[in-house]
């Protein structure tokens, strides 16, 4: 006779299995810790080591969670030699998590290398649902698209920088760009001058104290970030295929 699973309840968690030789890629607060879900925090609980982009970002988040464990630096300027000794730690058999800063790695973000040297490997290579921007600011923008492009960060130089915009303006479809506050007046600047009419979504500070959503034409967003001193926090925008909603 089968054994009768437990009610999902947070006592749940402790029925998870978890194997061995495994690197996870989490997805971490992107500033509310309170983001974090349960499994993710029994994941990092039973971690070997914990890889990351910023070991101080994710000394803070474990700190909080009253977790202690190795860190290791994996980040964008290291990653093919931090890669190498991850995988020499998931031969041991042993488990490995993946973090970056903020958000889903790979997007954005460090992480894509390792995922695919440790699948060349031969590690299993599990994801850990979880915080991001992008998905975060889409379920808020009100966009009524079926089709999204994430971008990211745009190339800063300012040739480059226009002439994507206009290509991504071209396609007709939704895409989602992040900047940050030091260049982000700038952007919405330019995509008021290729299209006036066109419904954005400017999302700032997400998840945290000084939380705030911006929607309207790029032309009425421009206006409302131009009449401040100076622009805080990290923005992410997401630019409608459409001229309205």
């Amino acid at each position: 006779m089968l054994e009768e699973k437990p009610p999902f309840t947070r006592h749940y968690l402790k029925y998870i299995l978890i194997p061995v030789a495994v690197l996870y890629i989490i997805g971490t607060p992107i500033g509310n810790l309170g983001d974090l879900t349960f499994r993710g925090v029994e994941i990092l609980k039973s971690a070997d080591l914990v890889a990351c982009e910023d070991t101080r970002c994710t000394l803070r988040l474990l700190s909080y969670l009253d977790i202690r464990k190795p860190l290791l630096s994996c980040r964008a300027q290291n990653e093919k030699a931090a890669a190498t000794r991850i995988i020499a730690v998931l031969d041991k058999g042993k488990t490995v998590v993946y973090a970056s800063d903020a958000g889903t790695p790979a997007i954005s973000d460090p992480g894509a290398f390792l995922t695919a040297a440790a699948t060349a490997a031969g590690h299993e290579v599990i994801p850990i649902p979880g915080p991001s921007a992008f998905a975060a600011l889409v379920s808020v923008a009100g966009g009524r698209d079926k089709t999204v492009i994430f971008e990211g960060f745009l190339s800063p130089k300012p040739a480059r920088r226009r002439s994507r915009l206009k290509e991504l303006l071209n396609t007709g479809w939704a895409f989602v760009l992040y900047e940050s506050p030091f260049r982000i007046l700038k952007l919405l600047e330019e995509l008021a001058d290729l299209d006036k009419e066109r419904y954005i979504c400017v999302g700032r500070e997400m998840t945290k104290i000084h939380e705030e959503y911006k929607r309207g034409s790029t032309t009425e967003i421009y206006a409302f970030f131009a009449k401040k001193e100076r622009q805080i926090g990290e923005f992410a925008l997401y630019v409608s295929g459409h001229k309205d909603k």
